[in-house]
């Protein structure tokens, strides 16, 4: 006969709850705790042949979790790697690829160099600068001539973006031809770039374009800010 259900006392179950403060911490939590638990059952037995296999047992159960990834070599390479350091490095298996160590894992990148330009005329951007490189290096003709006219209206257009005020084209020859190191001299050229309005018509439209749109299906307000009645015209 079986034994008739004792209920058990409310305060002895709370008093055994296991609490995620009191557990250890997740290396990597996205896998969650059940499998760390896995990892660190592997990594304590004894059968270093049982251990091969709970680990490999342990890779499918990781590539589960990204299924269409699960048999691309270099994933596999990354889950072992991950199967390690989640062992604290102490699980002792056979890998198929190099066992990572702690010192390769925490080894930190080499600082990138920022580069640090300070123009003089900082409302053209570098990307001009580097423009106006490009076109020192190229030969006398056509092609050259072309692209100092493009620098030179993109330049007027940038001005014009901040500085919302008029620019003689005399202005931009001058500051083209300091910022190339005289080498792009139009001061006594007669070409004539764009117009002044047309060049503020172009950045108004970018600007309204960059602005988020606003919803055509927002409440309708009066200035006292107010929702409008709208009466229902809808009969049966």
């Amino acid at each position: 006969m079986a034994e008739k259900y004792i209920k058990e006392n409310a305060n002895d179950v709370v008093c055994h709850l296991e609490y995620n403060a009191e557990r250890p911490h997740l290396i990597i939590p996205e896998y969650g705790r059940h499998l760390q638990k896995l990892i660190d059952q592997a990594t304590v037995i004894p059968d270093r042949e049982e251990r091969n296999k709970a680990a490999k047992y342990i890779i499918q159960v990781m590539g589960t979790l990204n299924p269409h990834l699960r048999d691309v070599p270099d994933f596999q390479h990354k889950l072992w790697d991950q199967i390690f350091i989640m062992s604290d490095f102490r699980l002792d298996v056979d890998s198929p690829y190099p066992i990572p160590t702690r010192d390769v894992i925490n080894l930190k990148p080499e600082r990138l160099p920022y580069p640090q330009r300070n123009p003089k005329y900082r409302f053209y951007g570098n990307n001009i600068t580097n423009m106006i490189d490009v076109a020192n290096s190229w030969e006398e003709g056509e092609m050259k001539s072309a692209l100092v006219k493009v620098i030179a209206n993109h330049m007027k257009k940038s001005y014009l973006s901040w500085n919302k005020d008029t620019v003689t084209d005399t202005v931009i020859f001058e500051h083209l031809y300091e910022l190339s190191g005289g080498k792009l001299n139009l001061l006594q050229s007669t070409e004539e770039l764009l117009n002044t309005n047309d060049l503020m018509r172009t950045n108004k439209k970018m600007s309204n374009k960059n602005q988020p749109q606003q919803n055509n299906n927002k409440l309708n307000k009066n200035k006292n800010g107010k929702k409008n009645f709208q009466k229902n015209t809808n009969q049966k």
